[in-house]
């Protein structure tokens, strides 16, 4: 199957098979996730996929394959957790760690991440550097305009505690 076969028949099929995987599997998004998956593999097979070898039954063999693996998988990390007694209940996070992401958010991801690995994870700038294959100039810089950053984006508490005196 040439390219262009293969983007033609993507298209003529992927609505059907994801309409039949849903009826399959009663759930849109984890349909329209294991079909896209099964393009994906697909795709580099495209050569022995020809049209009499029924390309569409291989791809929904392929789905349906991915959807029960998935399942075996959850149930099994269900089982998991039931066996090592971890509790149901999680407390959710606090006004800080929402002030937190909200502020963190807005950095960009290189700043995001090397402000969270240095002050969440606890790890020294070396640490960081050699984690994300970043020069400890680099790490340094982050961290300069991550806190330059944030200072703009969240209060003091300080500030907060001395105004509440």
């Amino acid at each position: 199957m040439t390219v262009e076969e293969f983007e033609q028949f993507y298209a003529q099929a992927v609505a059907r098979l994801v309409g039949q995987l849903y009826v399959m599997l009663g759930d849109l998004q984890e349909a329209q996730d294991v079909v896209q998956e099964a393009f994906v593999r697909g795709w580099s097979r495209r050569h022995q996929l020809d049209r009499d070898a029924r390309p569409e039954a291989w791809i929904r063999t392929v789905a349906w394959r991915l959807a029960v693996s998935r399942w075996r998988f959850r149930r099994r990390s269900a089982e998991a957790w039931k066996r090592s007694g971890a509790g149901t209940h999680v407390e959710g996070p606090g006004p800080e760690q929402v002030m937190l992401v909200a502020a963190l958010s807005g950095l960009p991801a290189q700043q995001r991440r090397t402000m969270t690995l240095h002050y969440v994870c606890d790890l020294t700038v070396e640490q960081i550097a050699g984690e994300t294959g970043q020069s400890t100039s680099t790490v340094k810089t982050h961290l300069a305009r991550g806190r330059l950053a944030l200072a703009d984006r969240m209060p003091d508490p300080r500030v907060q505690e001395d105004h509440d005196a």
